[in-house]
């Protein structure tokens, strides 16, 4: 065998093995050509947009006896976002706090994430009219920059804002995964959703001298390792507001939300990708936040288990590629005002006509 190409098969075989090494970004956990943009880059872009506009991260408050949020995983979009349309319906005709994803929303065409952005922002139109005021500006009204058919903007009075379309604080939340950064798909999945390591926490409006917070924190794991600045921002407590407890505000519940799966499901599905050394970090933190649940996608396989006293969650694909029938592929978790949650697994009936 020629030399030179044994040390390129063996190089090739290396990197998609070793996933920590900065050198081998260019080949994913499963073997995927992925890249331009790594992980390392990825989260110091993530973080650097994180920490400009916190502020947009913490907008929920609840004063109900009860919230509940939604969370689905691996949509896989193409030409036909009828499962995507249909977890925002869900959630919007079911009063849920907020929607969350566990990555692989689109499979890196542009022509799909037009298709997505314009699923996301046809949603963000139907959220303001549910909650919103919404008010006409009449043609001449050239303060916002509106489409031919907007001429509305939606005015939240609880928080004294008026929104066009474009900003409405839509409350969906994905992680990235592996097939968002296929073929340099981060700068398509960055442009609609901007940062993929963040945080935000929900007030919960209770009785008495202390101020309450459910806290949500999403990771970045589409490469199958955190990677040395995600590990070195999560030690540093970036994801975290250390001055919380010194206010006397207090963090109830954490949910953590992470693409790539933590156990694996059955010896047919995947093992999780994380090299050993950040396998430890990860189930020592979630620990240390005390985590509630810890939601994971990616192997497309229900799997539940716990340990350490940590929830883990992995969820089915709701692409109907993936799972063509109707079927329980979704969560939604029922967080009570004093804290105690339960949870349920929600049912999508979309199947497409060809």
């Amino acid at each position: 065998m020629d030399t030179k190409k044994h040390y390129i098969s063996l190089f090739i075989l290396h990197c998609s093995l070793l996933t920590i090494l900065s050198s081998c970004e260019k080949v994913s956990p499963i073997g995927v050509l992925v890249a331009g943009t790594g992980v390392e880059d990825r989260v110091k872009m993530s973080n650097l947009y994180f920490q400009q506009q916190k502020g947009d991260f913490t907008h929920f408050s609840v004063d109900a006896d009860e919230y509940t949020f939604l969370v689905g995983a691996d949509s896989h979009m193409t030409t036909d976002a009828g499962r995507m349309e249909e977890m925002f319906q869900i959630g919007l005709d079911n009063n849920d706090l907020l929607y969350a994803h566990l990555g692989d929303i689109a499979d890196t065409k542009a022509e799909y994430y037009i298709n997505l952005e314009n699923v996301v922002r046809k949603y963000k139109k139907k959220y303001a009219q549910k909650y919103f005021e919404e008010i006409y500006l009449g043609d001449d009204d050239n303060e916002f920059q509106l489409n031919s058919d907007d001429y509305y903007v939606y005015e939240d009075t609880a928080a004294n804002r008026v929104y066009d379309v474009n900003s409405v604080p839509f409350p969906f939340f994905p992680v990235v995964g592996n097939h968002d950064i296929t073929h340099n798909g981060w700068a398509l999945w960055s442009n609609i959703f901007h940062s993929s390591f963040y945080s935000f926490y929900v007030h919960i409006n209770t009785e008495g001298h202390n101020t309450y917070y459910d806290h949500f924190i999403f990771l970045d794991t589409a490469s199958g390792t955190l990677g040395r600045e995600q590990v070195d921002l999560i030690e540093a407590g970036i994801l975290d507001d250390k001055t919380f407890e010194d206010a006397g505000i207090y963090t109830r519940n954490t949910f953590v939300f992470s693409h790539t799966n933590i156990f694996r499901p059955s010896s047919l599905q995947f093992a999780s990708t994380f090299p050993r050394e950040e396998m430890f970090f990860l189930l020592n933190q979630f620990v240390e936040w005390n985590a509630t649940i810890v939601f994971c996608g990616h192997v497309h396989k229900w799997d539940e288990q716990e340990v350490g006293g940590v929830r883990y969650i992995t969820l089915d694909s709701m692409s109907e590629r993936n799972s063509p029938e109707p079927g329980d592929y979704l969560v939604r978790v029922h967080v009570k005002k004093d804290g105690t949650l339960s949870w349920e697994r929600v049912r999508m009936n979309y199947t497409s006509n060809h």
